[in-house]
């Protein structure tokens, strides 16, 4: 609350005969400002969701007792596998075992983004269209990740958000590689000192 205070004043003070008009001055109370500053902060604190931390979403099998069922091993044919090299290069082979004679001619390069997108989306529309869908309504088609040596944690983290950009449901992670992949792969995902 703001209130004027009034002081002395009158000319009665030192006796020089001349009439002086009161002084006013104001004083201003901060209390009830001070009060609604906090007020306003406790209520901003308790109101505000703190910032919640983005995790990504992974897609993994349910835990059941089937998984000791042995699966029938997938066709070369429905698979597109993914190697990450360095430098943000992904190599692929689109419907070719590692092992297949045409493997190295059938090697491509591609790169991360928009680029492996197209890639995916171009692989997924062939498989499907080439196979039916399974007794359990899940399409044929499925990606192979494989990090190399080279690659690095975003590499990682890239292409599981084109694997969620994509929708693509069926994929698997597998951290090693064959002497078949290897070969075809040669000095690309070798570390350079």
């Amino acid at each position: 609350m703001a209130a004027i205070e009034e002081s002395g004043g009158g000319g009665h003070g030192k006796g020089d005969g001349k009439v002086r008009g009161k002084k006013m001055s104001t004083r201003v109370d901060m209390t009830p400002m001070v009060d609604l500053g906090f007020l306003l902060i406790t209520f901003f604190m308790l109101a505000t969701t703190m910032s919640k931390p983005t995790s990504m979403s992974l897609a993994v099998p349910d835990k059941t007792e089937d998984q000791e069922k042995p699966t029938e091993p997938l066709k070369a044919s429905k698979v597109l596998t993914l190697f990450m090299g360095d430098n943000d290069d992904v190599y692929y082979l689109d419907g070719i075992a590692a092992d297949d004679d045409k493997a190295k001619t059938e090697l491509k390069t591609t790169r991360y983004g928009h680029d492996l997108r197209t890639v995916i989306f171009a692989s997924q529309k062939r498989i499907n269209a080439a196979n039916p869908k399974d007794k359990d309504g899940n399409e044929a088609f499925v990606v192979v990740i494989k990090p190399t040596e080279v690659s690095t944690y975003k590499n990682m983290v890239d292409v599981l958000d084109e694997m969620a950009i994509t929708k693509t449901k069926r994929y698997a992670l597998v951290d090693n590689l064959t002497d078949s992949e290897k070969e075809v792969l040669g000095d690309k995902i070798k570390p350079k000192n």
